[in-house]
């Protein structure tokens, strides 16, 4: 909270600092028995043990950094920026932090203000009518950019919990998905099985199965990508023995697949070896 609030500090550079290592980082440093979901639990418990005893200084230095003038992508106009953002997603953890987030979402002029808001509504507050709203709206306003919507994939991708499974299948079937599109399968797909650790990882091997599907899909028309999206599993060693077994079952399953290309087959048998 100190070092929120030192202006004599870069915002650029207060917001690095104010960011907590990813679950993926954590689950490194531990490199062992790992468990997904209690690392998750940890974090976000952290972050909003942080959000409460800061929740003054926060909001009140969220408000400072509002910016009213046109956008412009100057380093110090995008420090700010990503500060404000990222004091956005420790104020969603608290009361009335799903209003905040909406109003941010709305009034948002800029890419990036739009997709952190978009971000912070769907992973924190997921399926309740603001996020809802805000994915549809979103969606409705970018839909002939195609990059744009693979931050739309990517954001929905990466939305934590078992749930992830599930929306992965729905939005696979999104008139916008096509699985010819290799950015369009990194941008959902790729997202799921490396970004989003409570989603993969889901305990009863779901995420492992759905993966090796896809890649076994992809692979007849695209072998480099799909060995590409194989390296996801390279750490399920590293994970507790259930998660292992559902690992492994997992990557046995395309290995036993007719006619895999010689990239693939590398990357299958070197992680299963």
């Amino acid at each position: 909270g100190t070092m929120a609030a030192n202006d004599e500090l870069e915002p650029a550079y207060r917001a690095l600092a104010l960011t907590l290592p990813s679950e993926a980082d954590i689950a490194r440093e531990i490199g062992k028995d790992i468990d997904p979901d209690a690392i998750f639990g940890a974090r976000e418990a952290l972050a909003t043990f942080i959000a409460v005893t800061n929740r003054d200084r926060f909001e009140a230095l969220y408000l400072s950094l509002a910016d009213n003038t046109p956008f412009s992508p100057d380093a110090a106009s995008a420090g700010r920026r990503s500060l404000r953002n990222v004091l956005l997603d420790y104020m969603s953890r608290l009361d009335g932090g799903l209003e905040i987030a909406a109003r941010h979402f709305k009034a948002a002029t800029n890419m990036t203000d739009l997709a952190a808001s978009l971000a912070v509504l769907a992973h924190r507050h997921p399926g309740s009518t603001q996020a809802d709203a805000a994915i549809a709206a979103f969606a409705a306003k970018f839909s002939s950019d195609p990059l744009v919507m693979d931050k739309w994939f990517q954001i929905q991708a990466a939305v934590p919990g078992g749930a992830a499974v599930d929306a992965v299948v729905r939005l696979a079937k999104h008139a916008s998905y096509s699985i010819l599109n290799p950015n369009r399968v990194r941008a959902l797909v790729g997202v799921f099985s490396t970004a989003n650790q409570t989603g993969f990882h889901r305990a009863d091997g779901a995420g492992y199965r759905l993966l090796a599907a896809a890649i076994l899909e992809i692979e007849t028309r695209n072998p480099q990508l799909a060995a590409r999206l194989a390296t996801a599993f390279r750490s399920w060693r590293s994970l507790e023995p259930e998660r292992q077994a559902h690992a492994r079952a997992a990557l046995v399953s395309i290995a036993q697949a007719e006619k895999l290309s010689a990239d693939l087959r590398d990357i299958v048998e070197r992680t299963l070896a």
